[in-house]
């Protein structure tokens, strides 16, 4: 097989409704049969959280605002309480504990994981299958919790198998193969149903007549690449069902040289203003990039959700060059957001660069026109310097949801 065909035994475990699930295990309530929702119970308009499964057997969407909820059933709401989940997380992270060595486990999410298996199966001397099959029986002994597993022989095939096919599956279990890539994976649309292919990147898809995971894998390699970088690179990859990511990978701590910007924001932003104060974060970084003359390697964005709520994600990408373009930087946190975000209220936002690397000349390609865009940058930092970090500012600074005025007042001159 090629060496780009990784075989591994990746179980990908989701907790079913997580938050609803929870909530009715603490009640001593069958969430099976309990029209249960997680929100805020006075705001009619806030989105829900979670539902339980029997809302969900309904049609009733995970993601839905309060008054679009079912009039003609009396449906027990209640307020989230992030303290429960995170102690009813750690309690499944101590069954997957009994089966596996930390170092073999990847905490995607609080009520996501995944395992890698491949060294254990001998010791159990069972089939992937069986041994996922344990670990689901385990959690729902000691958690109450029912929980779905895909598996596949590396992380993305295990993780879309377990989205798209585990979920609905009479055992909660289902495996892809590499076989199975032709037959079950280019055959999915629309695109936004995959991991890692949110709303925004699904639409610049769809404008290169690209509908289908099939349409990827049969496009060119090189020409995903000129558009998306190294995330249409990965898209190629992936859509043939190829993923070269290891545990171990993920769990790497972050090495070398990093700076970052964070903002805790004073009302609820979303989907539509949020963008604009990581943009603004952004501009505030790549300038600091060029006082340090220096480029990063590491993008990495992180978000928090309103207290009420809590909860939130921090990811990253590896790009396949350094980089102080602040595009491609702000693409590059675009497409973490759209693949992360859950549509809830964020108060706290903030932008990280790492591995970064002194400015010894610009890589140039061979595929995209030469733009010299440092003298601009650097007129633009040279006023900054002499005249006040406000003198001059981009047009979207005068929006209402900016926050770079009041917080250019606040720091004075902005000097780092």
């Amino acid at each position: 097989m090629n060496d780009l065909y990784l075989k591994r035994n990746i179980i990908a475990i989701d907790l079913k409704s997580f938050f609803a699930s929870c909530e009715c295990v603490e009640r001593g309530i069958d969430g099976n049969t309990t029209p249960l929702v997680v929100c805020d119970p006075v705001k009619k308009g806030a989105m829900t959280l979670a539902i339980s499964p029997y809302l969900k057997s309904l049609g009733v969407k995970g993601r839905t605002r309060v008054y679009d909820l079912p009039k003609n059933i009396k449906i027990i709401k209640v307020p989230p309480r992030m303290g429960l989940y995170k102690k009813k997380s750690k309690e499944v992270i101590k069954v997957y504990e009994e089966f596996i060595a930390s170092d073999d486990m990847h905490i995607y999410s609080i009520d996501e994981v995944f395992l890698d298996v491949t060294s254990y199966l001998s010791l159990y001397q069972k089939s992937t299958f069986l041994l996922a099959e344990d670990i689901l029986k385990r959690i729902k002994e000691k958690t109450g919790l029912t929980a779905v597993a895909g598996i596949g022989p590396n992380i993305f095939l295990a993780k879309v198998c377990m989205d798209l096919e585990s979920k609905n599956s009479p055992s909660n279990i289902s495996s892809w193969s590499y076989d199975d890539v032709a037959s079950k994976l280019w055959n999915i649309q629309p695109l936004s149903k995959i991991w890692g292919i949110g709303s925004r990147m699904e639409k610049r898809l769809n404008a290169l007549k690209l509908y289908k995971v099939g349409d990827i894998a049969r496009s060119s390699r090189f020409i995903l690449k000129e558009k998306f970088g190294v995330l249409g690179e990965e898209l190629w990859y992936r859509a043939n069902g190829i993923d070269l990511t290891k545990i171990s990978d993920l769990n790497a701590p972050p090495k070398n040289e990093s700076i970052s910007h964070s903002q805790i924001l004073y009302k609820d932003y979303d989907e539509n203003n949020i963008k604009l104060i990581i943009k603004e974060m952004i501009d505030l970084l790549t300038r600091r990039l060029r006082n340090m003359k220096k480029s990063a390697l590491v993008v990495g964005l992180f978000i928090n959700y309103s207290k009420s709520i809590g909860g939130g994600f921090s990811h990253s990408i590896k790009l396949d060059k350094y980089t102080k373009d602040s595009k491609e930087i702000y693409n590059t946190c675009l497409n973490i957001f759209d693949k992360h975000y859950d549509y809830l209220p964020i108060r706290q936002a903030g932008v990280y660069l790492s591995n970064l690397s002194s400015d010894i000349g610009t890589q140039l390609s061979l595929f995209q026109p030469y733009k010299d865009e440092e003298r601009t940058n650097e007129a633009v930092d040279l006023i900054k310097d002499k005249y006040g970090a406000n003198s001059l500012l981009k047009a979207s600074s005068l929006l209402a949801d900016s926050t770079i005025i009041a917080r250019n007042h606040k720091n004075g001159d902005e000097r780092y």
